[in-house]
C-alpha cells in the first residue's frame, strides 16, 4: 500500500506540473499583451514605452525564462517587477495580481475559507440525502415512492443549476426574506450569522446535487440486491435492513465515492454560479473576475487552475485509497 501511494503522489506531481506548463503557455500565447493596459493608464502610450513596460514586466523573455522564474517563485520566492515598482513576493509565490498589486497566494488564503465552507456543507447535503433517498428508493422498488423519486429527480436536473440557483435566491431571499441576503461571515463572527449567511447556498447546492445521487445510488443498490450473496442472506433469515444497510449499501457506495470525490474536489476548486449568485467572495468568484478584468489578471487565473488540478488529483488519489477499505474484493497492490 505504502508503494502505491508514493506512485500515485509522483504520478499527481506529475500532472499538476504537466497542468501548470501547458496554462502557462497557453495564456502566453492565447491572450493580448497585458503590457498594453498598463500603458495606456499611463498617459499616451508610444511604442517605445509599451516596449519599457514589456522589459519590466518581463514579458519579453522567452516563455521557458518566465516559466522558471515562475516555478523558482513557488519554491523559493522571488521580487516580481511591474511597471516602475517591484514587489516581494514571499513562497509559495504564484505571481502579484495584475488587478490588486497583491501577492496571489494571500488573495487565495483570503478567498479559500469561503469556498471551502461552502464547499463542505454543500457536499455534506447532497451526499447524505442523495444516498438516504437512493437506498430508500432501492428499497422500494415499483412503488408510488420510488417512481415519484425518480420523477422529482428527473425534473431538478432538467434545470440549469445557475438557474436554479438564481430563482432560489430571487424568492426565498429578495421576495420573502426567508434567508437573510448577507455576505460571507467568517466562523470567528459568530455561528449564527455565519451559518444564516451559508445556508441557502448550502441548500441550493445540496438539493440540486443530490438528484443524481439519488439516481445513482438506486441503480447500484438495486444491483448489488441482485447478487448472489445478498439472495443467500435473505434466505438464511438475515433482517432485511440489516441485509440491505450492513451488506448491500457497502458495496453499492464504492462506485458513488468515486463521483464524490470528483465533485467534492470541483467544489473546493471553486464554485462560480454559487459565489456569483450569493455574493460569496471565494475562489470562484476570484478566478471568474480575474478572466473578466482588462488585462486578463494572468497569475490569478493560472494559480486558480492549478489549484483545481491539484484538487481534482488529490481526490483521485483520495478515493483509489477508500477503495480498498470500503470494498474487500479490492485490494490495492
Amino acid at each position: 500500500m505504502l508503494g502505491y501511494i508514493v506512485r500515485r503522489l509522483l504520478a499527481a506531481l506529475l500532472v499538476v506540473i504537466i497542468t501548470s506548463m501547458a496554462v502557462f503557455a497557453l495564456f502566453y500565447k492565447a491572450i493580448p499583451n497585458p503590457a498594453g493596459p498598463v500603458c495606456a493608464a499611463q498617459g499616451r502610450c508610444t511604442a517605445d514605452r509599451l516596449a519599457l513596460i514589456e522589459e519590466s514586466m518581463g514579458l519579453n523573455e522567452p516563455i521557458t525564462t518566465q516559466y522558471g522564474k515562475f516555478v523558482k517563485g513557488v519554491f523559493v520566492g522571488r521580487d516580481v517587477p511591474f511597471g516602475s515598482s517591484t514587489y516581494e513576493c514571499d513562497a509559495p509565490c504564484f505571481g502579484i495580481s495584475y488587478g490588486t498589486r497583491q501577492p496571489v497566494t494571500d488573495q487565495l488564503v483570503k478567498a479559500y475559507p469561503a469556498t471551502l465552507t461552502l464547499a463542505l456543507g454543500g457536499a455534506t447535503i447532497y451526499l447524505t440525502f442523495g444516498v438516504t433517498l437512493g437506498v430508500l428508493a432501492a428499497r422500494a422498488r415499483g412503488t408510488i415512492w420510488d417512481r415519484g423519486l425518480v420523477g422529482f429527480s428527473l425534473v431538478i436536473s432538467s434545470i440549469p443549476y445557475y438557474l436554479f440557483a438564481l430563482l432560489a435566491w430571487i424568492f426565498l431571499t429578495l421576495r420573502t426574506n426567508i434567508f437573510p441576503d448577507t455576505e460571507y461571515q467568517p466562523i470567528t463572527q459568530g455561528v449564527l450569522p455565519w451559518i444564516g449567511a451559508m445556508l441557502l447556498p448550502w441548500l441550493v447546492l445540496g438539493i440540486a446535487q443530490s438528484t443524481q445521487y439519488a439516481r445513482f445510488s438506486r441503480g447500484e443498490m438495486l444491483e448489488t440486491l441482485g447478487e448472489d450473496y445478498i439472495r443467500s442472506a435473505s434466505a438464511k433469515g438475515v433482517p432485511r435492513n440489516k441485509v440491505i444497510f450492513k451488506h448491500a449499501l457497502r458495496a453499492a457506495i464504492v462506485p458513488v465515492v468515486t463521483i464524490f470525490g470528483l465533485d467534492f474536489a470541483a467544489l473546493l476548486a471553486g464554485t462560480v454560479f454559487t459565489e456569483k449568485i450569493f455574493g460569496i467572495d471565494g475562489v470562484g468568484l476570484l478566478a471568474l473576475d480575474s478572466v473578466i478584468e482588462t488585462p486578463m489578471d494572468l497569475p490569478v487565473i493560472n494559480a486558480t487552475v492549478m489549484l483545481a488540478a491539484a484538487m481534482v488529483v488529490l481526490a483521485n488519489l483520495v478515493v483509489d485509497i477508500l477503495y480498498g477499505y470500503l470494498d474487500p474484493r479490492v485490494r490495492i497492490g
